[in-house]
């Protein structure tokens, strides 16, 4: 699979000096299931709280129509596009929700989240990071 990341494009959030949400919702997004080569139909929701960047939208329309032929698992693509958002954008906060249309009688969600917060706190709060 190509780096579909190159896809996306971004320009400087115009407003820096504050936190805010902005959300997509994409109802076509196509990929394949890699077992059986059938289309597998989902509506993405994208929420992020910008840095200096933001995402612009026909990129990322494009960005997510590559994955139209690509046999990938509902859980595989969902992280690789939050990964691929949060590598490009470096957001504060990023949350990406795949709807997938019913299959075989059953529905899926898959949900990831980043939190560039979170990983402050896997440190150790008795470790001293000082150059003293």
């Amino acid at each position: 699979m190509e780096d579909k990341s190159k896809i996306l494009e971004t320009f400087e959030n115009p407003n820096q000096d504050r936190e805010y949400t902005i959300e997509h919702i994409a109802p076509e997004f196509t990929s394949l299931c890699p077992k059986t080569g059938q289309p597998d139909f989902a509506t993405i929701s994208m929420e992020y709280i910008p840095n200096e960047l933001c995402v612009e939208l026909k990129s990322y329309k494009l960005y997510l129509n590559s994955y139209r032929n690509e046999g990938m698992f509902f859980e595989a693509v969902t992280n690789k596009i939050l990964d691929d958002l949060v590598e490009v954008l470096k957001p504060s906060y990023l949350n990406v929700i795949a709807e997938f249309n019913v299959r075989g009688g059953i529905s899926s969600i898959v949900e990831v989240e980043y939190d560039e917060f979170d990983y402050l706190d896997e440190y150790d709060d008795d470790e001293d990071f000082s150059l003293n």
